[in-house]
């Protein structure tokens, strides 16, 4: 499953990577807050998280309510280990802005991963409801919805172990599910997920 790693923002919608023409240069003050989130960001690729959540941080007290900035938090604090802070930030983030399906989706991939799946699932489908195109999410959908009926094929397995087309089911789903866990690998950190 994939995070979101990084989404730049503006009050009126995502921001552009660079400014277009007529925008405010680079290193004016009101490209100041986004180049802020953007070096925080860097810092964070970089695998320096403490320092990129300091960064991050410093920048929110000054701009509590930036989406980027709150959904960077979001991002370092998930590539720490701090997931229940990650939660409450992309729910926060939820509250205030439904629009936005990266926090959606991300919450989606922490409460799969903690095994939270039917959570899981209705976070990434307003993740869907949100931007009905965002193919991470979906990809994340459907690995919750297979990973959803190897648990209910399980289930029911157990309760009629003689059923020949369950049991041809219950082994086409966990194929499917072994497949997407080969595919994401072992030691594959979050930001290197949203990157393939």
């Amino acid at each position: 499953m994939s995070l979101w790693v990084f989404a730049a923002v503006a009050e009126d919608g995502p921001a552009a990577a660079s400014p277009a023409a007529g925008s405010p240069a680079a290193g004016s003050p009101e490209r100041q807050p986004a180049d802020a989130v953007k070096a925080a960001e860097r810092l964070n690729r970089q695998g320096r998280h403490d320092e990129a959540l300091g960064a991050t941080d410093a920048y929110l007290r000054a701009h509590p309510d930036d989406p980027a900035g709150r959904f960077l938090r979001g991002v370092i604090l998930t590539d720490l280990g701090r997931d229940g802070e990650a939660v409450e930030t992309f729910t926060g983030l939820t509250v205030d802005h439904p629009e936005m399906p990266q926090p959606y989706n991300n919450l989606g991939v922490l409460y799969a991963q903690s095994g939270q799946l039917q959570r899981a699932r209705e976070s990434l489908e307003l993740a869907v409801e949100a931007d009905p195109a965002d193919p991470v999410a979906l990809e994340n959908l459907g690995d919750v919805y297979v990973r959803l009926a190897v648990d209910h094929y399980a289930r029911a397995a157990g309760i009629d172990p003689a059923s020949r087309g369950l049991r041809k089911k219950l082994t086409l789903a966990r194929s499917l599910a072994a497949a997407e866990s080969a595919l994401a690998g072992p030691a594959e950190s979050p930001a290197a997920a949203a990157a393939r």
